[in-house]
């Protein structure tokens, strides 16, 4: 049978088989051999024994095709980045370098602003303009007041997401609220697990549909790019692309370089101010700690 590791602790795999249920799975020695570990999110081969139940093997782990560090999680289609509009209020520095990083990756990204009912209107349309050209998906919610989340449902559907973001901004009630509507079969981990023989600070991933799974993400109060190069970070902020064939300097890195398109942009309000001010920290950053 084909499945999905939605969780793994101690050497056990916890695989979800669409309507199948979850089984209880130890890795094959070969993957060790081959210092092969199985990740969360990956898609597996099992072989079930037939004398007990709802346990078996992991023969094969199939291709990947993506893999993230930090939650360390394979085959994720999108993130969700989930950001409170107040209480906290949101550090967009933060935000952009949760963007780099999903660019980094090629993974698709939808941006979460949620407590939307706790400000203004105004106030609200000041952040949602921030990000308005990026070309990322914007979408406003409140789980308290249950505003957005049957859009924010609709996305995930047939996916596998991950929710990331700081502590407080309101993750853990998004994802009760898009579970309410159909668990399924997450009780059988958690009966298995109680038992007590594991304890794991792993992400899981939780199946809310045959084939549509969300992962929760501890909270983040920082991030560290510091692997990127300075003059790549252009690369990661979308909504540059189009302008950088317009610059007059090719691999102009938009900071001090006469003639750039993408500042000719900012002046004219095609992109976010707030975006480049973030930009140019981010790169003095780079610059700073390759000085170094």
């Amino acid at each position: 049978m084909i499945g999905k590791i939605i969780k793994g602790i101690a050497g056990f795999y916890y695989i979800h088989v669409p309507e199948k249920g979850i089984f209880e799975c130890k890795a094959r020695g070969v993957f060790r051999n081959k210092k092969i570990k199985p990740l969360i999110g990956d898609n597996v081969e099992i072989d079930v024994f037939e004398n007990e139940i709802m346990k078996g093997n992991i023969l094969e782990i199939l291709p990947r095709k993506n893999s993230l560090v930090r939650p360390t999680v394979a085959n994720i289609d999108q993130v969700v980045i989930v950001f409170a509009v107040e209480n906290p209020k949101p550090n967009f520095n933060l935000l952009d370098k949760f963007l780099i990083m999903a660019e980094k990756e090629s993974i698709d990204v939808v941006i979460c602003f949620n407590k939307v009912d706790t400000i203004k209107d105004e106030e609200l349309e000041d952040i949602k303009q921030i990000y308005k050209d990026t070309g990322y998906n914007v979408l406003l919610t409140s789980a308290v007041k249950d505003i957005g989340i049957s859009p924010l449902r609709d996305i995930l559907y047939d996916k596998t997401t991950v929710f990331a973001g700081p502590s407080g901004v309101g993750k853990s009630s998004i994802l009760n609220l898009i579970q309410s509507v159909e668990e399924l079969e997450t009780g059988e981990v958690s009966e298995k697990i109680k038992r007590g023989k594991h304890t794991t600070r792993h992400a899981t991933l939780l199946a809310f549909d045959k084939d549509s799974y969300v992962v929760d993400t501890p909270g983040f109060s920082s991030l560290y790019i510091n692997e990127i190069e300075k003059d790549d970070l252009k690369n990661y902020f979308i909504e540059f692309k189009r302008y950088e064939d317009k610059c007059k300097f090719y691999g102009c890195n938009h900071i001090s370089e006469p003639n750039c398109a993408v500042k000719d942009a900012i002046e004219n309000g095609e992109i976010s101010k707030s975006r480049y001010e973030s930009y140019k920290l981010l790169y003095n950053e780079l610059k700073d700690i390759r000085r170094w």
